[in-house]
Parts: structure tokens; C-alpha cells; sequence
């Protein structure tokens, strides 16, 4: 896993990568978080969480995709389904939902420049350190990157 320190969306329509993954929950409201931000800058990725049906337990672990052009940037953004809900206190990341959704995107995204803030580790308090090595064995071999926000 690379790392970088930045703003993980304006890298994406600056070119630096060709996907870019945020962790959602499985109600379609893009309400917190960088999910909120995508909503507002990138309605097409919200667009594409509404297509998918609220509240449903058979979400975890897959995703919805939106095709992003601004100008010459082009990338894809892919809301993945990485936690039930968001009510509560207690972790809320589905550590076996993030690994399906990054070996899915190992198959469906070969080849491509992948980044990621640190999904499921901040709204959703799961441990950074295990969802890490979740991601860094089902992208091993690829171009992915972790961007913490600089805030």
C-alpha cells in the first residue's frame, strides 16, 4: 500500500488514479463523512447508491460505480457497501464486507491506479491496522494507494 497525504478527490480530478473507493453504509443517504462530500461534488455517485435498495443486509460486501468526467479528468467512484448502518456506537465496519468488496475490485479494476481514504476507520471506528491488511492481501501486486486527509 502507498500512502499519501492530500485531498483524495481533488487528486482524483487532478489524474492521479482511475478509481476511487469510500466506504457507505447499506441506507443510500451519503449523509457523513467523504460519502457526504462525494454526494454534493459527484452526484452521479450518489445516483448510483439510489439504485440500489435501502437498508438491504445482502448489500455488505458489494458496491455501486459511477463513471466521474470533469473536464479531462475521468475516473470511477465506487460506493462500497463496507457497513450496515451508522446508528449506534459500537464498530460499525464489516471487516468480511470489506474484504469481498476489495477482492471484487481486484477482479473488476485490474490493472488500474486504486485509492482510498481510510475506510471504515473513521465514522465507522474499525481498526485501521486490520482493515489494511485486509486490503493490502486482496490488492497485492497492484497500484493502490491510502490518502489521509490533510485537514
Amino acid at each position: 500500500m502507498k500512502e499519501v497525504t492530500g485531498d483524495l478527490l481533488a487528486l482524483a480530478l487532478q489524474g492521479h488514479f482511475d478509481v476511487i473507493v469510500h466506504g457507505c453504509n447499506c441506507f443510500c443517504n451519503m449523509g457523513a463523512g467523504i460519502a457526504k462530500t462525494i454526494k454534493k461534488k459527484f452526484p452521479e455517485a450518489y445516483a448510483a447508491d439510489q439504485e440500489t435498495l435501502p437498508a438491504d443486509h445482502a448489500k455488505l460486501g458489494s458496491y455501486s460505480q459511477a463513471s466521474i468526467v470533469r473536464g479531462d479528468a475521468r475516473f470511477i467512484i465506487v460506493n462500497a457497501y463496507t457497513q450496515y448502518d451508522w446508528r449506534g456506537n459500537s464498530v460499525k465496519a464489516d471487516y468480511a464486507a470489506i474484504r469481498k468488496v476489495f477482492a471484487s475490485l481486484r477482479h473488476d479494476f485490474a490493472g488500474l491506479r486504486i485509492a482510498y481514504p481510510l475506510i471504515g476507520a473513521g465514522l465507522a471506528r474499525g481498526d485501521w491496522d486490520q482493515i489494511a491488511a485486509i486490503i493490502d492481501a486482496e490488492l497485492a501486486g497492484m497500484d493502490h494507494t491510502l490518502v489521509r486527509f490533510n485537514a
